[in-house]
Order: C-alpha cells, then structure tokens, then sequence
C-alpha cells in the first residue's frame, strides 16, 4: 500500500519526467515526499524507489546521507545549529544550550507539543557570521540568546498561520535577526 497521495505521486513522475534517468530526480522527489509525510522513513523510501523505479537501497544512501531529510518525526521548525570549530568558538555551544534549556529538550529531541527539534549539525557554510542556526530552510547568523529567544517567540506566534503551509514558508523578517540564504 503506498503512503504517498496521488498528488505526490504525480509530482514525483513530472520531475522524473525532466531528467533523462530517474535517478536525477531523487532529491526534488524526496522533498515532496518529506513535504507530504514529514519524514523519509523506510514506507516513504519504498514509494519513492517504486515511483522513480529505483533500488531501495539507491533511496536509503540518499536519505542516509543528507541532514536535510529525516527520518524521524520532526517538529513545525527544525532547529539546527552548527556544532563546527568556527560556531563553536563564537558561541554555538552556548546557543545549543540556551535553546535546550529554554525548550526543555536536548538536542536530537523534538519538544511535546510538536512545535521545535533541536539537532547540532555538522558545518551549514556560514562560518563568516557565526554562530548560525538553520531553521526549516531559512539561516540565521550571528546569534545570540536574546535574538534566539527572539526567532522563537516569532516561532510560536506564527504556528497558527503556519496550519497547512510548507515546512519552508519563511518567517517574517525582524530586524536584528540576520536570515541568510
């Protein structure tokens, strides 16, 4: 039985349809998958391999490799803050703690209500503005724990718009709170 709609379904063999081989349309098609579901378990591998007429295990390594899919429930915002030497030196550390503290989680847990995850990630590329947080697909640079108390705070006021909309629907902007690419 296929987890997926049948309009992911037919999402995943458009972008099929763009590539010569299938298999260059793995991550779109991941994405859609993980957009639908909210994670890339072992149910959703299986449907996407079938739809793109790949191997399982072609999917797993995919999905295995890349932080970007999960594989494990996540929250409405996924929290992930750098862990490399450069975030480090300039505060991450204290970031980490600060949100873990302040959620009442540790990182890898995702909060009760199903609001926040909080994962140390290794480098997101954004040493020059250190320490950076990537939330959903949004960066955020040059934190400290007054601008993360901040973002989630706007987090929280803006669940309720978020009902129904992508993971990736940005935020609003706030000055103070540098967003990157």
């Amino acid at each position: 039985m296929r987890i997926l709609s049948d309009d992911a379904a037919s999402r995943i063999r458009t972008e099929a349809s763009r590539f010569p081989e299938s298999r260059s349309a793995l991550l779109p098609a991941l994405h859609i998958a993980q957009d639908e579901v909210g994670r890339v378990g072992p149910e959703v591998m299986e449907d996407v391999a079938a739809l793109l007429s790949l191997p399982y295990s072609d999917v797993e390594e995919v999905v295995s490799f890349y932080t970007m899919y999960y594989q494990d429930r996540v929250g409405t915002y996924v929290l992930e803050v750098c862990k490399t030497v450069p975030c480090a030196i300039l505060g991450a550390d204290e970031i980490i703690e600060h949100i873990a503290d302040r959620l009442n989680i540790e990182p890898g847990e995702t909060t009760p209500d199903g609001m926040f995850t909080l994962l140390r990630v290794e480098c997101l590329a954004g040493c020059h503005r250190a320490p950076v947080m990537q939330v959903n697909s949004r960066y955020y640079e040059n934190l400290t724990p007054e601008k993360t108390d901040r973002l989630i705070d706007l987090m929280r006021e803006n669940a309720r718009f978020r009902q129904g909309k992508s993971r990736e629907a940005p935020l609003p902007q706030v000055p103070g709170l540098e967003q990157g690419v």
